[in-house]
Order: C-alpha cells, then structure tokens, then sequence
C-alpha cells in the first residue's frame, strides 16, 4: 500500500510535466497508450473520452518510428538523450527504430550570454573579465546540456569553455522521476516486456546523462586520452584546465581543425585522406586492445582535421570502459569475425552473454554458421562491420542471448568509425585493419609476462583467502550459535509433486471415510435397529445410500484426472 502512495504522490508532484507530456502524447494519436497507463487522470478527463477523442482524430501519415523521433524531440532535453541512448541498444530497440532515433538532434537554441556570465561567476567567485581576457558571444555550439563559448585567458591562450544550461539539473531530475515512473506502468499494463526491461534501461540512461552532466568527469576523460596518447603524433588531445573547471564549467584547450565530412576542404587543405581514414580506426581499435577505454561517440561532428594530418578528438562527454576479462571476449569474437569462424565466434558470445534461457548451442552455431556464409566468399573491402554487427545482434535478439551494455556501445563507435573510413576513403577495409591489432591482443594473452602477472594475481587472491579463512570461520560460527544466521530454503519445481501428493492422501482419506460408511451400515441393518422399512433400518439404508453417492463423486473425480 505504501508503494502504491508513493508512487500517486510521485506522479501529481510534477503534474504540470506531466500534462505537458500527455497533451503531447495524444496530439500525436497516442490516446490508446495515454488511456492504457492510466495517464488521462492528469488532464482530469476519463478514459473513455480519451479513446474517443483518439478514434475522432484523422489518421496519422507518418510512420511509428517518424512519430516517436518527433514526440522525444518535443518532449525535450531528457527524452531526445533517452532517444540517443535506446539507438545504441538494437538489442532493445528494433533496427528500423534505432535508424530513426540516430537522426535525433542533440541542437538546441542558445541561452543567453549573460547567464553563462552568471553560471561562470558562481562557480568561480568573480566576474568573467577577472578570468578571461575574450568571452566571445554567441558561443561557437550549443546543445542541450550545455554550451561552448571561444574565450582567451588573459596570457594569450584560446580556450572552449562549455558552461552548462541554467536549471537542467532540475529539468532532468523532474523527468528522470516521470520516466521511471512511465517505465513501472508499462511494465504492469504490458504483457511481455521482461525482455525489454523499461526500467532497466531508465536506470542505464539514468547513470549515462548524470556522468554527462557532470563535466569534472569529461575533464577526466580528456586527461586520461592525453596520457593514453602522449606518444601518438597522429592523434591530438586538448589540454583541460582544471584550475577553470568545475562540474558546472569545462575549459579546455579551443582546437580548430577542418570537420571530417567536409571533404573538399580537405582535399584543398592537401590532406590524406586515405590516411586519416586509417589513422581514424586505428585510433578506435587502440583504445579498444590497448587501453580498454573508448570514446563511444566518435560521429563526424567530434572528429577534426588538423595540419600534418592529425586527427583531433573533440567532446568526452560519452566514453566506456573494457574490462579485461570483456577484453579478450571481444578479442574471440572478432578473431572469430576475422578468420570467419562460426565455432569460435558461438563460444565468444556465449562467453560473454547473460543467457535468459537455456540456449541451444548447436543451434546458435548453426545460426551463425549462416551468418558467416554470406561474407564467406565477398572480399573484405565489401564486408560491412555495421551489417555485420547489426545482423549478429538480431541473432543474439532471438536466442534470448544480451551482452553487457557496454559492447553495445563499441560496437555503434565500431560503425561509426567505418561509415567515417568509408566516406574519406571508398576502398576502406576495416576488418583488414583489425587483424594486426587483435593478433596482438591474442599473443599477449599467452605471453609469458602475462601469465606471470595472471599467476602472481591468482596466487595473492588464494593467500588472502587462506589468511582471512579461519577468523571468517570463527565469526560464522559465533554468529550461528548467538542466532543470527537464518538459512531459508526455496523449493522450485516441487508444486506440481505436492499437488499430486495432496490428491492421493484426500482420496485416501476419503475412501477411508467411504468405507467406515459402509462397514458402519452394514452393522446397523444387522443390528436391526428400529426404525425400519420394510424390515430393513433407515438409518442403514440412509448410510448406503451415501456410500453410493460418495462412492460414485469418487469414481468421475478420478475419471477427471484421467488416471484409474
């Protein structure tokens, strides 16, 4: 009951957001899914006229994929970022939908200068001309979350500093609210949906845009690509000034290079494009075998151009991390893509996946084995990671097989990165690119230092556990005599053997009851025990007479159950 409360009082805390939303929903012929949730309590109607309105309504022209980018769009800065998350889960999300959702813009509107004037002086205590020599205005960029502004210090250097928008704490706090709360009602009025798992993904989302909007962590991200680059001259990183950053206010070095999309200005700039083609998706695949930390947002619009052929990474905001355990899985999957392997590509993912059900291995083999001999005989300049990559998750979709999230998001850089190879340079072969650096991967795998260090690892984690062993002994057993370790037991699969139990003791009973019945009976018409019909007594003939019926409820129950 109280989560029930909880919940109501949750809902009518932002009931305004909440009209908002549901005045958006049904503008766009969604009135079914506002009157299934429940939702037409907010506009103060019922949902009988909410289903009729939406039946009155003319017909919608635009497909459901083209609606739904609409309505996040005008849903606003939580719900397209919601949007952006969901297109890098196909898992999730069906193909065609994720093509649509990649369309989202992440472009909004400028705020005003003068309250990044404001933002910038409460962070830092003092006017914006104490800090800056320049604070150009408008700003070079402006998205949802935040927006970039060229400034000078006051020794000469440029610098971006993103300041982020007045209020979307608030803003994303209230919205993140409502979509759990839209996640636990789909989940209770939608058959279904385990798979999909509503608030599962607002939880993923939920620490995603937190991370985003706290611009002390993008600041570590840089610093951190600087350290893993520092040797790397074709790769640029900014420096981060973190004496000027703050969660709220990010400067960093102000890089000016040519976008690689435009092609006809690199070509007048006399740049290679064929080699920062390469140098692109080796820069991916070294963050990925090398460093286990990627930038998972790697779109045209964060990727310049500079002199001398250096390709410059801009925003940090979006990153993710390998373990190495998840390392050497993908390592096996795409060697297994590589040398075009079904068996070894089958024992990658079961590897690394959450089975919700028991797979068929035999099966998924097969599967992939299909999936391999489209591309077996095609040269790898016309093998397409994205296709590839897109077809093997459907696979996965339907043997109830997930990989962790974060393959998700390689694997969208991994498509990213070709489509960026591809556009520069039309005879780009990604997978060709790949094999040196998963061939590495593997042979330091089996290295010796790498077995030393797997050993020395392993040999710590056992003396530790010898070491902690008998004073956790103790402490269990002292725990177990004063009573406080309660051990419970759940049966499963038993049910149906209790039940059947159940039966066969009742029916035992009941012939039991059945027979004392008849013996009983019979003793009484012996007896002669008045009063009597025809010489016979009616209390006998009574107890045979129950004995019959109950005998013959005895003899269908049984013929019900199909057993004799």
């Amino acid at each position: 009951m109280l989560g029930g409360i909880k919940t109501v009082s949750r809902g009518y805390r932002h009931l305004n957001r909440y009209r908002q939303i549901v005045t958006i929903l049904l503008r766009h012929g969604l009135g079914d899914l506002v009157a299934r949730l429940g939702l037409h309590k907010y506009l103060g109607t019922s949902k009988r006229i909410i289903t009729k309105r939406d039946k009155a309504s003319p017909p919608v022209s635009l497909t459901r994929e083209k609606r739904l980018t609409i309505i996040l769009q005008e849903l606003g800065v939580s719900f397209v970022k919601l949007g952006q998350i969901a297109s890098t889960r196909p898992d999730l999300v069906p193909a065609e939908v994720c093509q649509e959702l990649e369309k989202l813009q992440d472009t909004v509107p400028p705020f005003p200068t003068e309250q990044a004037h404001e933002i910038i002086e409460k962070e830092f205590g003092k006017p914006v001309e104490k800090i800056f020599a320049e604070f150009d205005d408008p700003p070079v960029a402006s998205a949802s979350i935040s927006q970039v502004h060229r400034a000078v210090l006051p020794d000469g250097r440029v610098v971006a500093v993103k300041v982020q928008r007045p209020g979307i704490h608030r803003t994303v706090e209230v919205d993140l609210e409502i979509m759990f709360h839209l996640a636990e009602l789909m989940e209770k009025h939608f058959q279904g949906l385990d798979s999909l798992d509503p608030t599962g993904v607002v939880e993923e989302f939920s620490r995603a845009i937190k991370r985003e909007m706290d611009f002390t962590i993008e600041a570590s991200n840089i610093e951190r690509f600087a350290r893993n680059f520092e040797s790397d001259q074709s790769v640029y990183v900014p420096d981060v000034y973190r004496e000027l950053t703050t969660d709220k206010v990010l400067t960093m070095e102000y890089v000016e290079g040519i976008k690689v999309t435009d092609i006809e200005a690199l070509r007048q700039a006399d740049i290679d494009r064929d080699l920062i083609a390469r140098r692109g998706i080796n820069l991916i695949l070294k963050q990925i075998f090398e460093h286990g930390f990627f930038h998972a947002d790697p779109h045209p619009g964060n990727i310049v151009v500079l002199k001398d052929n250096v390709i410059g990474l801009l925003d940090y905001g979006m990153t993710g991390t390998l373990t190495g355990r998840n390392r050497e899985y993908l390592g096996d999957l795409i060697m297994g893509i590589v040398g075009r392997d079904a068996r070894q590509m089958s024992q990658a993912i079961l590897e690394v996946s959450q089975q919700q059900v028991k797979t068929d291995v035999e099966t998924l083999e097969v599967d992939i084995s299909d999936l391999v001999e489209r591309y077996l005989y095609c040269p790898l300049k016309d093998i397409h990671i994205g296709s590839l990559l897109t077809q093997l998750v459907q696979l996965l979709v339907r043997h109830k097989l997930k990989l962790p999230p974060v393959f998700y998001m390689l694997f969208k850089a991994l498509i990213i990165a070709e489509g960026n190879g591809r556009r520069l340079s039309p005879d780009f072969e990604i997978i060709e690119s790949m094999k040196p650096y998963v061939e590495r991967f593997m042979k330091k795998r089996i290295s010796l230092g790498k077995l030393q260090k797997d050993f020395y690892t392993a040999g710590l984690n056992w003396e530790v556990l010898l070491r902690d062993l008998p004073g956790d002994t103790r402490q269990l057993i002292k725990l177990l005599k004063q009573g406080k370790i309660h051990i419970e037991f759940e049966h499963k699969g038993l049910e149906p053997m209790l039940r059947t139990h159940d039966r066969i003791s009742n029916h035992i009973a009941y012939g039991i009851v059945l027979s004392s019945l008849i013996i009983g009976s019979s003793l009484i018409v012996l007896s002669g025990i008045p009063p009597k019909w025809q010489g016979i007594p009616i209390i006998g003939i009574m107890g045979f007479v129950a004995a019959g019926i109950m005998g013959f409820w005895l003899l269908v129950s049984i013929l019900k159950q199909g057993k004799f």
